[in-house]
């Protein structure tokens, strides 16, 4: 591969912002702190920017087609490590149970090795809604769990618990996880019995 077509494959503005998702993971674990309400919510900022340019990236390659290999990589990569070193993280200072986390990550393993063993196939199956809203409230539940303090919501005379709020969404993502895993697997195993019947 010449320069400029690695330049051009890997050098356009949607996967210049993947690896950009990438170097803010760093930031996010130097922020995070078991004691401190400040640099935790700022954490969780930065994560919350980290999720929004993933949705970005997406959006600025397929509008203007530059979708490349690097970026059918790397984006889905950026994610995983992202959302791993900080559940990692949450676990290891008692934030979040582990179950829940063998749950969500051992979900994504398993899916890309589904993937994999699909696309061998030539077995195209689409992203399904349980699966987007799955990662919504992912997001928004470790977002919410970083911040995990209570804060007085103006102007309510009330405060919200953050990390109840983050819990709550991540048992969903739990079910969510489970749910269209399934579906895809069935999903897969029916494209593959559709095709073997019409080879007959």
């Amino acid at each position: 591969m010449s320069y400029e077509s690695l330049k051009r494959e890997i050098g356009n503005a949607p996967n210049l912002i993947t690896l950009g998702r990438l170097f803010l993971v760093p930031p996010v674990i130097w922020l995070m702190d078991p004691v401190d309400p400040a640099r935790n919510l700022i954490a969780a900022l930065v994560f919350a920017v980290a999720s929004g340019l993933d949705l970005l990236d997406g959006y600025l390659a397929r509008k203007y087609g530059l979708v490349t290999v690097f970026g059918k990589f790397v984006d889905p990569l950026a994610d995983k490590i992202m959302v791993a070193a900080v559940l990692v993280y949450l676990v290891h200072h008692g934030l979040v149970a582990p179950w829940i986390v063998v749950v969500l990550l051992g979900r994504e393993f398993y899916m890309s090795g589904l993937r994999l063993v699909a696309g061998s196939e030539g077995v195209v199956i689409a992203a399904g809604e349980g699966g987007k809203a799955k990662t919504v409230f992912q997001l928004l539940g470790i977002c919410c769990v970083l911040a995990r303090y209570e804060y007085r919501m103006i102007p309510f005379d009330a405060t919200l618990d953050f990390w109840r709020v983050g819990m709550a969404f991540l048992y969903v993502s739990v079910a969510l996880s489970i749910t269209s895993a399934v579906s895809y697997t069935v999903g897969f195993g029916r494209a593959l019995r559709e095709r073997a019947a019409a080879r007959t």
